[in-house]
């Protein structure tokens, strides 16, 4: 019985650890939150179902668990298909039309210090950034 106790409490410390890495926007974190606890619960739960010998039961609990631990954990970015206008560039970096390519490195910079996904920012925005910074380079 020790040993439940001890995988009980490994999932919930993993489970903490996990919920305290959440960056993302408000839907999505609620979802992973959601996910993180109910794929705890599945786990735990397939964990006393193989201590009691039930092992279809623990099978089935454990694969859930494990598949909803990874779904969750997949984070879809959204592409843009169509090219960014120079218009468009300037307007996302913030620069006029006669920007020297040293103040549009530099907006970039400045932008891309808080948009960046390890700092709290958006993949997104961050390769919105990057799309208007090699749009304006290139002409």
């Amino acid at each position: 019985m020790g040993l439940i106790w001890l995988v009980l409490a490994a999932i919930a410390v993993w489970a903490l650890a996990r919920l305290g890495r959440q960056t993302e926007g408000p839907r999505r974190g609620h979802w992973r939150v959601a996910a993180t606890l109910l794929s705890a619960v599945l786990l735990a739960g397939g964990a006393l179902a193989a201590s009691h010998g039930a092992w279809l039961a623990a099978a089935g609990l454990l694969g859930s668990g494990l598949w909803l631990v990874l779904s969750s954990r997949i984070r879809a970015v959204a592409r843009r298909t169509e090219a960014m206008s120079d218009t468009e560039a300037r307007s996302v970096l913030g620069v006029g039309t006669d920007a020297t390519p040293e103040q549009i490195q530099a907006a970039w910079r400045r932008l891309m210090a808080r948009a960046h996904p390890d700092q709290g920012g958006t993949e997104g925005l961050a390769s919105r950034l990057n799309a208007a910074r090699d749009r304006l380079r290139k002409r």
